[in-house]
């Protein structure tokens, strides 16, 4: 392994035995990762459409639950094979056709960057009264000072996450318990919320969506774990636990206070400075994950191993989406996402277990095709059952494609075994005739 992988993280190959780590280092980052401010403006969204109890309550924990056990298979796929979710895609789409998920996920990864970059600016600028003057330069320093740690590696993330999650924790509880007290008491926080203009589907969809993106490629992260349970555990945790707890104090921030980010409820309740505080941890520790991943995903589309080149790049690409106005598109961005990243990560895990049998060969001997057409029609599938078929649609997405997928290569093997059938008859055909003549 060269000294330029090691540094950069191995963006094209596998992670040796030697780089791995325990529980606890990838957990925190994963919950650094999962806390985010995004997350809570979505339970916000469906906080206010649904009564807190019995029905909100189901909604988030099924949600979180679909997307912590889809997030668990591929978090097991990259412990595995100490692949990143790009190369994993390659072998499930091919070497070309990977390029498409390579761009996809890379794509909403810069959005989900410049949406964060300005989300600190704008609040900021209203949390301290500063002039509207000061956003733009604000989005600027975030945009570029916050890819600083995922410019180091996933070490640099880790070190970050030790602060910032206990801090993030401790913080919510905080808020938590004074908005109880505010609410009312339990009994007035359950019967909080009333019937808005979102279905259950819909609602399924936001809280799938807030990280749907970000943990179909949760193996970057799981190929540095050295057991099956760091890297599943890691994965429950944070997506179960980490992203429900966002999106169950947005919805308790909305029901209390009619506002969707904890930051300005922690400004109401008169901890201004904790909230500025918690705005920074909150940003901070999924921007760096974020623009790692984009770093990932880019260095595999142009085959080159200088990730932090790649990262820079990245951040800078987007602040200047973060001035051009993604700050408002938030809510349609996470519902497309809930769409079209579920089938890649379906069609993956088909790939891993059924064709694969649970183990790759290794990438640099591996005879992959061009294009995995069978991997492509089967994320196709996925994604139009995503956007047609009745019911939740990011597991629709990923039921489909995984199950497309495992009857297309089922398809193939009987048709591979037939013919290999076929010609050791005509071979034994063949030699009973001559033995004839």
């Amino acid at each position: 392994m060269t000294d330029r992988s090691n540094a950069e993280d191995y963006p094209l190959s596998a992670v040796p035995d030697e780089d791995r780590s325990g529980f606890w280092p990838i957990t925190l980052v994963l919950l650094g990762f999962t806390f985010f401010s995004a997350t809570m403006w979505g339970g916000a969204e469906i906080g206010v459409a649904f009564r807190f109890w019995p029905d909100l309550a189901l909604i988030i924990l099924s949600g979180s639950a679909i997307l912590s056990l889809y997030v668990a298979g591929l978090g097991y796929i990259g412990y595995k094979s100490g692949l990143s979710t790009v190369l994993s895609a390659r072998f499930a789409f091919g070497d070309a056709g990977s390029r498409w998920s390579d761009a996809l996920l890379g794509l909403t990864q810069i959005g989900w960057y410049a949406w964060g970059a300005a989300t600190i600016a704008i609040v900021l600028v209203r949390l301290l009264n500063l002039g509207a003057g000061w956003e733009i330069p604000l989005i600027i320093i975030f945009g570029l000072g916050f890819c600083l740690t995922a410019y180091v590696g996933c070490r640099g993330l880790a070190a970050l996450s030790k602060v910032a999650v206990p801090a993030m924790l401790l913080l919510v509880a905080i808020s938590g318990a004074v908005a109880v007290r505010d609410g009312g008491g339990l009994d007035g926080l359950l019967m909080a919320g009333s019937a808005g203009t979102l279905t259950v589907a819909e609602a399924l969809t936001i809280v799938v969506g807030t990280f749907v993106a970000g943990g179909t490629q949760v193996a970057n992260w799981t190929r540095f774990v050295g057991s099956t349970r760091a890297a599943v555990g890691s994965t429950l945790l944070a997506f179960f636990f980490g992203n429900g707890l966002m999106i169950a104090a947005g919805a308790v921030c909305a029901a209390v206070y009619g506002l969707s980010d904890i930051v300005e409820v922690l400004a109401v309740q008169g901890l201004l400075s904790a909230g500025v505080l918690m705005l920074f941890l909150n940003i901070w520790t999924t921007q760096d994950n974020t623009i790692y991943n984009f770093s990932v995903a880019g260095c595999h589309f142009f085959r080159t191993e200088r990730r932090r080149l790649v990262t820079f790049a990245g951040a800078v690409a987007g602040t200047v989406l973060a001035l051009l106005g993604m700050y408002d598109m938030l809510i349609p961005y996470m519902v497309m996402m809930g769409v079209f990243i579920p089938p890649l990560g379906g069609v993956i895990m088909a790939d891993f277990f059924i064709h694969h049998k649970g183990h790759y060969p290794a990438l640099e001997e591996a005879a992959l095709p061009r294009f995995n057409l069978q991997g492509l029609a089967a994320y196709a599938a996925g994604s139009l059952a995503a956007l047609v078929v009745p019911g939740i649609p990011p597991a629709n997405g990923i039921v489909a494609a995984f199950l497309l997928y495992a009857f297309l290569d089922l398809l193939h093997m009987n048709r591979s075994n037939l013919s290999r059938e076929t010609l050791q008859i005509g071979q034994n055909s063949g030699g009973s005739f001559r033995a004839q003549r």
